[in-house]
């Protein structure tokens, strides 16, 4: 896919690396592993959304993905149904933080979280009905995360970052996260990338465990 970047007019172009066999048979083993594991949890949390909040369980968005075609990525809701699209206002805060040197911590939305939101979030969630992205195809558990920025807002360098599957989790997750610039997110995901095996993907996989039971211990 071809498209130009409005800032630099420059062509941004996105080769696309063969997923590796051994890639995709480690997400569906794993997903048909912890979707069934996981079941319970996920009925209690759509139980919960429905209780406490008018509209629909998931949220469902695009971002860009492999080979830069956009894809919808699943979520549940975490945030009360506003009548003006966030998508839009969100895309701009990242453009913005990605131009600077500074970390690219989300935007505050703290009076627009449903009751829970901030505990579902904090606990990661909120991110578990990508598990069926992964089934799907169009996530691999460990991958570049995917954000709200469209393919013109890349870089040609930057844009490499789709060379691979997206994922749930990835080398910037596991390395400081939000704390860290949108260059250093680059800098990860290109290494990710240069660098990808199935112990690369273990490795991450088992430091997301940690990070987490960290963050629920904080």
């Amino acid at each position: 896919m071809i498209v130009k970047n409005p800032v630099t007019d420059t062509a941004v172009a996105v080769m696309t690396r063969e997923h590796p066999t051994w890639k995709r048979g480690l997400d569906l083993s794993l997903t048909m592993v912890l979707l069934p594991v996981l079941a319970p949890l996920l009925g209690l949390i759509a139980l919960y959304i429905r209780c406490v909040s008018r509209g629909p369980i998931f949220f469902v968005q695009s971002r860009v993905g492999y080979g830069g075609e956009s894809f919808a990525i699943y979520k549940f809701r975490t945030m009360r149904v506003s009548r003006e699209p966030r998508d839009e206002k969100h895309r701009r805060y990242v453009a913005v933080r990605s131009a600077s040197d500074g970390p690219i911590a989300k935007p505050s939305y703290q009076d627009d979280l449903i009751r829970g939101g901030r505990l579902l979030r904090k606990l990661s969630l909120d991110e578990l009905p990508q598990l069926f992205n992964v089934l799907k195809g169009s996530m691999s558990l460990v991958g570049p995360r995917p954000d709200l920025l469209q393919l013109e807002d890349y870089t040609p360098m930057q844009a490499r970052r789709f060379e691979v599957m997206p994922g749930m989790t990835g080398l910037w997750q596991v390395s400081g996260k939000n704390s860290l610039s949108f260059d250093q997110m680059i800098e990860l995901d290109l290494r990710y990338i240069d660098n990808c095996s199935m112990l690369t993907d273990l490795g991450i996989l088992l430091k997301t465990v940690l990070v987490l039971i960290n963050q629920h211990n904080e």
